[in-house]
């Protein structure tokens, strides 16, 4: 014999029947089968929860049947119930206990009880309707298949949601425009079949939408409007009488009138539109691609069938009472029906319009789409959509919750705003692992909120796969509860500058500053920062002139001859002898020695470079990038301070070699040109250091770390210092904008070491002359003290024919020089040029200082041009 627990339900069933009314199971065959109807059913109370109501109920049958001493030991044990918490819902027994008390020998209480249960709560106004009277207020995710109900009501009659019609839908689908427009098209009326114009008519249509062969009444005057020709059912009847006319297709011989045919094709639009909603809700249900939040959304369509299956019970409940008793005065009339129905046909109807609406739609995007279709003055539309928006959002928000508190992204089918690609490797994933994916957005959330939450996960994950920090998320900021119901994320999403940006403004502020907090402490993120700063934009100034004092010789000599362990030896030495030496031991062991690529003929000076390596987390803010801007920032840099290395270097030879050649006259003018055009070459490189240092670097500086100190996250970090190099590289001449000025700026530093190299050549020339005439004098005084000649005449004339041939040279020199300072100026006149026509104000104001006695402005009439109708002239371009 079986087990309990391996019976079928419907063997339970029947046993239940047969030992609750003590007959056989031949005897409770027609019990049975009402019982089957019952709980297969969609059946639900419309009267109110209340156990204290459900409880006199029951004392006043006890005593109305004088059982008071029954009535007292019940009231007791109720007491004493509601003090226990054995039993979870004791409304339910207690209701259960008030239904079977009564007497089943009475002809109907088969019936006419159970549909009495639901006929307390239907009005007899015609102007009110039972619908959504006991609506439950969320519904789980995980919503359940079909219920026997649904999918035994084909063999149920007239039971269940059958005596409405749970019609097939195979007509076109119109567009939701066309579905609130309150009448359906022509083609639905031709194409569903299976619903009864009278209430009194059986209905022989399954959920297939089959129909059964139609009666026709016989010739008779029409049923009077407003009200369905009853059906005189009585013991006995044959049924030929019965009418049952299909929706397919009214035929025009059946005795209806026009307004019977108007009430019919209204009601028979609930059908039409019922079946557009399941249409869409079975063809997703089971497509696991649809994701959670389009599972919920099928959910909340099937929770609001739900409710309209609840409704047609109500009804066919009423029906069954009004054949039972003949109750004639309140009878279902199509009328009463179709103002039943009016709310409910509303409902449909902003649930089909809403389908069509969502149509390829999924995740953010589809609940984007939901919320847009509230967006409208009716509250109860309002209401519905608001709803349905709870349910469709709660996976969204946990989606949310858990990225927000534990940085993991389990979005299997893609619907989070939050995208991840898993083939990037840690060393990008600031950059490059997580972004937005715009498209699933929900439009109840702005973007700055998408943002901050895309910075919130990603900032923990950060913190935990490249800082390695296993700081709990609970104790980075303070956990919240993940679980929210569909109703308080509904709460939640309408309410966006309140509850909810404070919920991500928390998360955003605290993890953010953590993160920033392990970056500055732990790696030294500021100081790495400065050292940049001081080494790689020239700014340790001590350091730098040591620096290139012992680099000089070895810089001086071929590109290739350059050995980096001895230049790396001379850095050590310049940081041992200069303030350089008290900085961090983490700055100074990533300073290093960089050999660019050599090109033929190049020196050391022009492959020499500093280096800075980073790695870990600071490389996600000096990325390789950054790192190549700072190279290119610091050969600049470097090249103009070779520029004025070389000039102190002109000048102090000037300055020493001036007294020792007052002797020689005949080189005054020389000196004095290369005193004019080393003055020149000084005043261009002493404003050009200035533009540089100053208006560049520090003003960009300043700027950088007032930012840095204010950043609220690390992006805002990041983005300062992409700004800052990027203005650096920009007004240091260096962008493809400035590819001209640049070029004519390398030509003035090559005239300036072409100098360096003339001047060089005539000292040289001129001490070694200076030298020999200087010997010439004191073997001349030498051979007087001894008491001889002087000179010979031969010696006399050797020495005049050498400084002949000497004077001879400074024609040359003199050429040289002068054609040396007529190209300079011109390339200088041409970059005056090029400053004044830029759109950058500081290199316009830069061109007026280096022009300060208007040398060139004389020369170079496009010079001549005032400021501010430079600026007229770029204005009326634009």
């Amino acid at each position: 014999m079986a087990t309990l627990d391996q019976k079928s339900p419907n063997v339970l069933l029947q046993s239940l029947c047969c030992r609750v009314t003590g007959k056989s199971e031949a005897e409770v065959a027609h019990l049975f089968q009402y019982a089957v109807r019952v709980i297969g059913s969609n059946y639900a109370p419309t009267i109110e929860r209340d156990e204290f109501l459900v409880s006199e109920k029951i004392k006043k049958e006890l005593l109305k049947q004088r059982r008071e001493p029954d009535a007292a030991l019940f009231s007791e044990l109720h007491r004493k119930l509601q003090t226990q918490g054995v039993l979870k819902h004791r409304w339910s027994i207690l209701y259960l206990l008030l239904s079977l008390c009564d007497d089943p020998r009475k002809p109907s209480s088969r019936v006419g009880n159970y549909g009495a249960l639901f006929g307390q709560g239907l009005p007899r106004d015609s102007h009110s309707t039972p619908f959504y009277c006991t609506r439950p207020q969320s519904l789980p995710l995980s919503y359940p298949e079909r219920s026997a109900a649904i999918q035994n009501a084909s063999s149920m009659g007239t039971s269940g949601i059958g005596s409405l019609g749970v019609y097939s839908f195979n007509g076109p689908m119109p567009n939701h425009q066309s579905l609130l427009v309150g009448q359906p098209p022509q083609s639905f009326v031709d194409s569903v079949r299976g619903s009864r114009l009278a209430w009194a008519l059986p209905m022989t249509t399954s959920l297939s939408g089959s129909a059964a062969p139609t009666s026709r009444l016989p010739p008779g005057p029409p049923a009077p409007v407003g009200r369905a020709p009853l059906r005189q059912r009585r013991e006995g009847d044959s049924g030929d009488s019965e009418e049952t006319i299909t929706l397919s297709c009214l035929d025009p011989l059946l005795p209806l009138c026009k307004s019977l045919r108007d009430m019919s094709s209204r009601l028979a639009e609930l059908g039409w539109l019922h079946n557009k909603v399941r249409k869409y809700t079975d063809s997703r249900s089971l497509d696991r691609a649809f994701g959670l939040v389009g599972q919920s959304f099928c959910a909340s369509l099937h929770q609001e069938l739900k409710e309209y299956y609840r409704l047609l019970s109500v009804l066919h409940s009423q029906l069954q009472v009004e054949d039972d008793q003949g109750a004639l005065d309140s009878a279902l009339t199509l009328k009463r029906l179709l103002v039943w129905t009016y709310d409910p046909k509303v409902r449909l109807k902003t649930l089909a319009a809403l389908v069509d609406f969502c149509q390829g739609r999924k995740g953010g995007e589809l609940a984007s789409a939901v919320h847009t279709y509230g967006k409208t003055g009716d509250p109860n539309m309002r209401a519905l959509v608001q709803h349905i928006l709870g349910l469709v959002s709660h996976p969204i928000l946990n989606f949310l919750y858990r990225w927000i508190y534990d940085g993991e992204l389990e979005d299997t089918y893609h619907e989070f705003f939050v995208a991840s690609d898993p083939t990037v490797k840690t060393d990008r994933l600031w950059h490059d692992k997580y972004s937005l994916r715009k498209s699933m957005i929900p439009s109840f959330i702005t973007m700055d909120q998408a943002r901050k939450v895309l910075l919130i996960g990603k900032s923990i994950n950060f913190l935990h796969q490249v800082c390695h920090d296993r700081t709990p998320p609970g104790k980075i900021m303070p956990p919240s509860k993940s679980a929210d119901s569909p109703k308080d994320a509904a709460e939640l999403f309408t309410d966006l500058e309140g509850a909810f940006q404070e919920k991500i403004d928390a998360a955003y502020f605290e993890t953010s500053k953590y993160l920033l907090d392990v970056l500055n402490k732990n790696y030294l993120l500021l100081e790495h920062l400065q050292a940049m700063r001081r080494y790689l934009l020239l700014g340790q100034g001590d350091f730098i002139r040591h620096l290139m004092d012992l680099l000089k010789p070895e810089l001086a000599r071929p590109a290739t001859t350059l050995y980096q362990h001895n230049l790396t030896g001379i850095l050590e030495t310049a940081v041992r002898a200069t303030n350089a030496q008290f900085d961090c031991p983490e700055i100074l062991k990533r300073l290093d020695v960089r050999l660019l690529e050599v090109s033929p003929g190049d020196t050391g000076w022009d492959v020499f470079s500093l280096d800075y390596h980073v790695e870990g987390p600071i490389a996600t803010v000096f990325t390789r990038e950054c790192m190549s801007h700072y190279l290119r920032v610091f050969n600049f840099l470097w090249r103009a301070k070779r520029m004025e290395y070389i000039l102190t270097d002109i000048w102090k030879g000037q300055m020493c070699n001036a007294k020792l050649l007052k002797s020689m006259p005949e080189l005054s003018g020389v000196l004095h040109q290369c005193h004019i055009l080393a003055s020149e070459m000084v005043h261009f490189i002493h404003q050009m250091q200035y533009y540089i240092t100053f208006e560049v670097l520090e003003c960009s500086w300043d700027e950088l770390w007032n930012k840095v100190q204010q950043a609220q996250d690390l992006d805002h970090i990041i983005a300062a210092h992409e700004v800052f190099l990027d203005t650096v590289i920009s007004r240091c001449l260096l962008d493809t904008n400035s590819r001209s000025l640049l070029n004519q700026l390398r030509a003035i530093f090559d005239q300036i070491i072409e100098f360096q190299s003339a001047q060089d050549t005539l000292y040289r020339s001129a001490l070694e002359e200076l030298q020999l005439r200087l010997q010439f004098e004191e073997r001349k005084r030498q051979r007087q003290e001894e008491g001889e000649w002087g000179v010979t005449a031969e010696q006399e004339a050797e020495e005049k024919k050498r400084i002949q041939d000497f004077q001879d040279t400074i024609p040359k020199m003199r050429s040289q020089l002068r054609i040396l300072s007529h190209f300079y100026q011109g390339i200088v006149q041409q970059f005056l040029v090029l400053l004044m026509t830029s759109l950058d104000e500081s290199l316009q104001f830069l061109s007026f200082r280096l022009d300060f006695n208007e040398h060139y402005k004389a020369r170079e009439p496009r010079l001549r041009v005032s400021l501010g109708a430079t600026r007229g002239r770029r204005s009326s371009n634009i």
